[in-house]
């Protein structure tokens, strides 16, 4: 049996990514099976990745099927994974998450959680010497990774291993991690094909506060006045989506790359709350500013309260 590799649903680059590397690992270095699948599409930057490497796009899943081999990256999350998850064979799991609890797997298994910024950083040093066999479009799709998931070591989250695997990569690959970058946020900021409720699902997490259940919306960009121009109808999108998806509040944080800080939307008291118990905020309009908040896993969620 071919064995799946998958990320979170509302797959970001790292999502994409990181199937893609570790199912070649498994394919060419351990002599597996394996083949990368998403769980929704991906988002532009994602997209970009894909375009840039010469990579087809894995195909999607809306669920697997029972004693289904898989792979799980990027997430260890029940909520972020298809409803039979816990019927699958799951056989390793490979994250850089907390640990929420709820999966259940036919047998021990491997498990690798690190406290890295990025999921490919991890498997590049689970390949260990084996590394240096990626091919080109490998080094390329972890590099990628790397620099999304640190917005080019401007995120809390970013460390220095991380960094330094990186900056390998580049230099092996021969290219300028700056100008990479403005081109990879540059294809992250183009969000103007999308509707309001894409954009409020396309990075976004379910996280509970309490009874009170969240859809944790953010997007990076460094043009964000792009996506604030559509502020209004953003919010009036806000309540179809969460009564879409069974949750209680959007929260949507246009994270501007470059200055460093997001703005998060303010369309009702629950939000105005959010923001002033949360963050210390003061709010006086429909949005406020959070001068260094970049990191959802690190800055946001862990700080949520209502």
């Amino acid at each position: 049996m071919t064995t799946l590799v998958f990320g979170h649903k509302s797959p970001d680059t790292d999502s994409t990514g990181s199937p893609i590397l570790w199912a070649w690992y498994m394919n060419e270095i351990k002599g597996t099976a394996a083949e990368a699948v998403l769980l929704g599409e991906p988002n532009t930057e994602a997209a970009f990745l894909l375009q840039k490497w010469d990579l087809p796009k894995p195909r999607i899943l809306s669920d697997v099927d029972d004693g289904q081999a898989c792979v799980i990256v990027d997430t260890n999350n029940p909520a972020e994974l298809p409803a039979n998850i816990n019927n699958a064979d799951v056989q390793a799991i490979i994250d850089h998450h907390k640990l929420v609890g709820g999966l259940e797997t036919k047998g021990p298994i491997d498990i690798t959680v690190r406290p890295l910024a990025c999921t490919a950083t991890i498997m590049v040093d689970l390949m260990g010497d084996d590394a240096a066999r990626m091919p080109d479009w490998a080094k390329g799709t972890a590099l990628t990774c790397i620099l999304s998931d640190t917005l080019e070591f401007r995120s809390p989250t970013t460390t220095p291993h991380d960094r330094a695997v990186a900056e390998k990569l580049a230099a092996d690959l021969g290219i300028n991690i700056s100008d990479y970058a403005a081109e990879m946020f540059a294809a992250k900021s183009d969000v103007s094909a999308f509707s309001d409720a894409e954009l409020l699902r396309m990075d976004s997490k379910e996280y509970g506060v309490g009874d009170t259940k969240f859809r944790v919306s953010v997007l990076e960009t460094t043009a964000p006045a792009t996506v604030l121009d559509r502020k209004a109808s953003l919010m009036e999108s806000m309540t179809a989506v969460a009564a879409e998806d069974g949750v209680d509040q959007v929260l949507l944080f246009v994270v501007d790359i470059l200055n460093e800080e997001a703005t998060l939307l303010v369309p009702n008291d629950l939000v105005k709350t959010v923001a002033e118990k949360s963050f210390g905020a003061s709010v006086s309009g429909d949005s406020v500013v959070l001068p260094g908040i970049m990191s959802r896993k690190k800055q946001i969620i862990p700080n949520l309260k209502v």
